[in-house]
C-alpha cells in the first residue's frame, strides 16, 4: 500500500515533465536562419573620372552600405584640386589607380609627354594620400607599346575592362544593371565617377553578382581579380 501511494506521487511530479518532452518532440524544427552564399569568384567594380565633387561622395556612401569595395582610376588634375576627396576613397576602403594627368589619348603622344601625365599623376595621388597607385588605367582604353613601357618604368600595371556598362553614353541604371551583373568571375567592369545613374546601379549589382556567388574584389598587381 505505501509502495502504490509513493508510486502515485512519483508519476505526479514527472507528469508535467514528460507532457514537455513530449511537446518538444513534437514540436517542428526550427529552420535554420538565411545562410550567406560563399564567394566563388570576385568581379572589379572600377569608377574612371574622378574625383567628382558631386558624385564621389555618394558613390562612396552606396558603396559602403552594400559592403562593396572598387577601384577609382581618378585624373591628376582633379586630385590636386580637391585632395580631400580623393583621400576620403582612400579612408572609404577604396583603391586609387592612375588615369593620367588630362585624359588624353596617350597614344598620340611621345613618351615624354605620356610619361609626364603618369607622373604627375603619381605624384598628385602620392601627395593626396600618402599612397603610391600600382594601377593605370590608359583613357578610352587606348595603349600603345609606348604608353605601356612608360607605365612600366612607373611601376604601374595597366588595366582595361572586360565590361563597358555604357554609363558615360548615357545608360540607364536598369542597363549598367545588367551590363555589370553579366560579368564573370574575373571581370573587370569599366563605370563612371560622373553619372546619377551609377550611382543608383550601386546596391542592385552587388545584389546581382552575389546571386551568381561572385563578390566585388581588388585588381591586384598582376592585373588578376582577387578577394579583397
Amino acid at each position: 500500500m505505501v509502495l502504490r501511494s509513493l508510486l502515485a506521487v512519483a508519476l505526479l511530479l514527472c507528469a508535467p515533465l514528460l507532457s514537455a518532452n513530449a511537446a518538444n518532440a513534437a514540436a517542428p524544427a526550427a529552420k535554420a536562419g538565411p545562410v550567406a552564399l560563399a564567394c566563388t569568384g570576385y568581379v572589379a567594380l572600377t569608377y574612371d573620372d574622378g574625383p567628382n565633387a558631386q558624385f564621389t561622395r555618394p558613390l562612396l556612401s552606396a558603396l559602403r552600405s552594400a559592403g562593396a569595395r572598387a577601384t577609382f582610376f581618378d585624373l591628376g588634375s582633379r586630385v590636386q584640386q580637391q585632395p580631400g576627396l580623393t583621400r576620403e576613397v582612400v579612408q572609404a576602403g577604396m583603391w586609387v589607380g592612375n588615369h593620367s594627368w588630362s585624359h588624353p589619348y596617350l597614344t598620340n603622344l611621345g613618351a615624354a609627354a605620356v610619361a609626364k601625365e603618369l607622373a604627375d599623376t603619381q605624384n598628385a595621388i602620392r601627395n593626396a594620400t600618402g599612397q603610391t597607385p600600382t594601377l593605370f588605367r590608359p583613357p578610352y582604353g587606348a595603349t600603345n607599346a609606348t604608353v605601356q613601357n612608360e607605365a612600366r618604368k612607373l611601376g604601374l600595371t595597366q588595366v582595361i575592362w572586360s565590361v563597358d556598362t555604357q554609363d558615360w553614353n548615357g545608360a540607364s541604371t536598369d542597363a549598367i544593371v545588367r551590363a555589370a551583373t553579366g560579368a564573370n568571375a574575373g571581370g573587370i567592369v569599366l563605370m563612371h565617377a560622373s553619372y546619377q545613374n551609377t550611382v543608383n546601379a550601386v546596391p542592385r549589382i552587388v545584389q546581382g553578382l552575389a546571386a551568381k556567388n561572385l563578390c566585388p574584389g581588388r585588381i591586384d598587381s598582376s592585373g588578376r581579380v582577387v578577394a579583397p
